[in-house]
């Protein structure tokens, strides 16, 4: 009769949800530093917020970084529960549903000193060559703007090297990448490049949710009122910091 009891209580216990357990949700991200990079500590400055922010709620994330078509591609069709680190898009968002902004970008362009010519407005760069990353939402309709031909390529440290050899007339990007390429590849040619004060938008980063994840609009929720908390106490600002005291001069 003990034994039984005992079997009993077991079978109770097994069946019963852990308390405090935390649902797992799987996101991905591109390799982006210093936002993301798996050598890089916490997995980098975007990646150490997310986590920051969803230690506060009841799901349990984790990041694995890819190339940017995977990862995309993986968030839209269900593979992975969402991204990490993404920039908003109307196109994206018909599959992806958006958080609010934890980490606000701001572009620039970068050019050769050696070029004289001023790029304040982008009406400005109206027949020239820009540098771009392959399926990068910047915010930017660039089809307004004539003649301008865009150059693609996967990776900003093409985009720059491109610029060097005279490929492409300037580069757009966000201003801690640039900074920490240059630094970390083209250190010994800084003196060549030159920031552009310009006209750009800036850009926020987002976890995206996909919406054939169950529970999407539960998960995004969560975050959303977690990143509202954590901005309060003033612990994401803590982390952003930390990250710009290492990334955002040139």
């Amino acid at each position: 009769m003990k034994n039984l009891f005992v079997l009993l209580l077991t079978s109770i216990a097994l069946a019963a949800p852990l308390v405090g357990a935390q649902q797992p949700v799987s996101l991905m991200t591109n390799n982006s530093p210093p936002y993301a990079d798996d050598q890089l500590p916490e997995q980098g400055m975007a990646v150490e917020i997310v986590q920051h922010v969803f230690s506060r709620t009841d799901y349990q994330s984790s990041v694995s970084i890819e190339n940017w078509s995977r990862a995309i591609e993986g968030a839209e069709i269900g593979v992975y529960d969402g991204l990490a680190a993404a920039w908003y898009s109307d196109e994206r968002a018909e599959t992806l549903l958006f958080s609010e902004p934890y980490l606000s970008s701001e572009l620039i362009l970068v050019k050769l000193r050696s070029d004289p010519r001023p790029y304040n407005t982008l009406a400005q760069i109206s027949g020239k060559r820009l540098g771009v990353r392959a399926d990068y939402a910047y915010g930017v309709d660039f089809s307004q703007v004539p003649g301008l031909r865009l150059v693609e390529e996967n990776h900003l440290i093409q985009n720059l090297l491109n610029l060097v050899n005279g490929r492409v007339d300037l580069v757009i990007g966000d201003r801690r990448t640039v900074v920490m390429q240059l630094n970390t590849y083209l250190q010994d040619r800084l003196t060549r490049f030159e920031v552009v004060s310009s006209d750009l938008p800036s850009v926020a980063r987002h976890v995206a949710a996909s919406r054939s994840f169950e529970g999407h609009e539960d998960m995004i929720a969560a975050f959303n009122r977690a990143l509202a908390e954590a901005k309060q106490d003033g612990s994401v600002d803590a982390i952003i910091k930390k990250w710009d005291e290492k990334y955002s001069e040139l």
